[in-house]
């Protein structure tokens, strides 16, 4: 964690020298960062901290992929004159346990076009999504676990 910061502070400080705050500088500075903190390896660059690096980078991709997608469902399913939705509540069981990663996940759902996280059960195994189209609720289950979930998981244990 403190490498991710580290890494934090240099793109800022990389924002701040070349005197361009925008969103595409900032990610080059944290790239060059990213790259400065492998050449010192110690204690920063480990490798340890550029796979976890990776993957939320993938979790990142994973993300804009499924945003890109639901839209694109929900743009036709708009566009289409029958519109046979079944929307609906479905519960899904958690395997994630801790409370950044239920958030997260919560998160990530909710911004995705198409759902939305409502609740989370008292005893924090079950997330309950809102579907727009909830005809199958266990494909929508098995896409979560297999892909948000998962990716969660691999990036923060």
């Amino acid at each position: 964690m403190i490498a991710f910061l580290f890494n934090l502070l240099l793109a800022i400080a990389w924002v701040a020298v070349t005197g361009s705050a925008s969103l595409h500088n900032l990610v080059l500075g944290f790239l060059l960062g990213a790259l400065a903190l492998t050449v010192i390896r110690e204690p920063f660059g480990s490798m340890e901290y550029l796979r976890r690096a990776r993957r939320v980078l993938s979790l990142a991709a994973l993300f804009l992929k499924e945003l890109s997608l639901s839209a694109w469902k929900v743009t036709l399913t708009i566009l289409s004159p029958d519109m046979k939705l079944k929307p609906g509540i479905f519960g899904f069981p958690l395997t994630v346990t801790s409370d950044f990663e239920i958030t997260l996940l919560a998160n990530l759902i909710t911004l995705t076009p198409g759902t939305l996280s409502v609740d989370v059960s008292t005893d924090r195994r079950t997330l309950y999504i809102h579907a727009l189209d909830c005809s199958d609720p266990e494909t929508a289950k098995r896409d979560i676990a297999n892909g948000f979930e998962r990716k969660i998981m691999e990036a923060f244990r």
